[in-house]
């Protein structure tokens, strides 16, 4: 494909002509893992909530995970729900087994279970997105997924689109590379270096206000908001160029 034809292709999936790589968020940019997480943690909470001797009152799946987990690491929602039980547990360390009564000890348990309900549930992609990263594909601009998922590698093969990503930076890679997270741009400018692009010539999907953040904190050339939960204000407040409810809105022609 020569260049202008790959302008032309860049244009029709509604980026900027400079634009040479995509670099992708995960969780509610791709696939719809924010209902695998709500349950495993209402599987968890639940569990150590009948465990205890005072009068068991069960995790809310939606008002509890919006509350207190959503967006948060496992050791910070964990302890951020408890608290709201006025339940207090020693922190512990990271390799914490999942039986340990310490606040890494529960996170490890819910994420055993994470990891369970993927393999046995799959996880769903939105259509949209597939779509989208299709057409990025065909016009000959480099793909990758940032995520803070250590999970980012199963859930993409469990959603049946592994094969359309050539880098990932994630969970693993933050914590090999020390790595600060997301409001921090590092993440997804260590994605653009593995692509060889500079930041102005790749476009960040985002759908977090904290990833919006790290798109404009890196002086990435297009930065999209994706709004699935109504938050398009908010998401152009924090440096979205555009903000769209499904990202196959971006392809022209469509």
């Amino acid at each position: 494909m020569d260049v202008q034809a790959t302008e032309e292709e860049t244009m029709r999936t509604g980026l900027p002509e400079q634009v040479r790589a995509c670099l992708f968020d995960l969780d509610g940019v791709l696939t719809q893992t924010a209902k695998v997480h709500a349950a495993a943690w209402k599987e968890m909470f639940d569990a150590y909530l009948r465990s205890r001797a005072e009068p068991f009152v069960p995790f809310d799946p939606v008002a509890d995970y919006d509350t207190y987990v959503d967006g948060k690491t496992r050791a910070d929602g964990t302890r951020s729900f408890l608290e709201s039980r006025h339940i207090d547990l020693p922190d512990g360390t990271p390799d914490d087994p999942p039986d340990a009564e310490t606040i890494n000890g529960l996170g490890n348990a819910k994420n055993e279970i994470v990891l369970r309900r993927i393999r046995e549930d799959g996880v769903a992609a939105y259509e949209g997105s597939v779509r989208y990263v299709e057409a990025v594909r065909a016009a000959g601009l480099r793909r990758a997924v940032v995520s803070s998922s250590a999970n980012c590698a199963d859930v993409l093969k469990s959603a049946g689109i592994d094969g359309l990503f050539e880098v990932r930076v994630d969970g693993v890679t933050i914590a090999r590379d020390h790595l600060p997270g997301k409001p921090a741009p590092d993440t997804y400018l260590a994605a653009a270096r593995e692509l060889g692009v500079d930041p102005g010539q790749a476009a960040v999907f985002e759908d977090a206000l904290a990833g919006v953040q790290a798109g404009r904190a890196g002086h990435f050339g297009f930065v999209v908001g994706v709004d699935r939960v109504g938050q398009a204000a908010a998401l152009r407040a924090h440096g979205a160029d555009t903000v769209v409810t499904d990202l196959a809105e971006l392809l022209q022609g469509r």
